[in-house]
């Protein structure tokens, strides 16, 4: 009984890194040389389910795996795409674990949205200026013109989307009794369900507009390899 829980869990962790990895080709917004895709959303997702170390072993394959394969950035973009990936999956998936509550998953997705921004904010500092090849200086005068507001408006987008996402993602999988009772959600679908579906899906319009309206970004809806 436990191998096949164990090969469940597998099963659906390879399928969510699948699927995070499919991310990175479409519902791209590339602002300047940044770019936006929903790959942080599905492993957040992984990390609510099955726990941060899951989360986090997948916040670190995905990205490897796009640095193989697509990946225009080389290493320091392999650098911070892992530093945004495993922050947000594992503070999200470290909070709801120990507070399996509406509640909970709530405070873990705004709390590990705000550690993205911070981390994110420092990383640049640093790795910014060797992967553009330019003075400190010259990264510091783009944090409040760009770094900072796109860094915000991807942390707030990937929050809604892991918000909006989650319940429906659980059902489908309970439903197809790939998820164990033990790790199933806390919550139910009711009003509060309903009002947070509907507030993460305007959070995310929101976050796309100002995206593509305040920062002057544009969609890529496939990525050529």
């Amino acid at each position: 009984m436990q191998k096949s829980l164990n090969t469940k869990k597998l099963a659906v962790v390879a399928m969510m890194c699948a699927l995070a990895y499919i991310c990175v080709f479409v519902f791209r917004i590339k602002v300047g040389f940044l770019t936006f895709d929903a790959k942080d959303a599905i492993i957040a997702i992984t990390s609510l389910i099955f726990g941060p170390i899951w989360g986090g072993i997948t916040a670190v394959l995905v990205p490897f795996l796009e640095f193989l394969t697509v990946s225009d950035t080389g290493l320091y973009g392999l650098i911070m795409n892992i530093l945004s990936s495993v922050t947000f999956a594992v503070i999200c998936g470290s909070i709801y674990k120990y507070k399996r509550s509406f509640s909970g998953a709530i405070m873990g997705v705004v709390v590990a949205a705000l550690s993205v921004i911070a981390i994110m904010m420092v990383a640049n500092l640093f790795i910014t200026p060797l992967f553009m090849g330019v003075e400190r200086s010259e990264v510091v005068a783009m944090l409040p013109t760009l770094l900072l507001p796109f860094n915000a408006v991807k942390a707030t987008l990937n929050a809604g989307l892991t918000l909006a996402l989650y319940k429906p993602f659980t059902t489908a999988l309970r439903q197809a009794r790939l998820l164990p009772t033990g790790e199933t959600p806390a919550f139910r679908m009711n009003k509060k369900s309903v009002a947070l579906l509907v507030v993460s899906l305007l959070v995310v319009a929101a976050a796309v507009v100002t995206m593509l309206l305040v920062l002057s970004g544009e969609f890529e809806w496939f990525r050529q390899v």
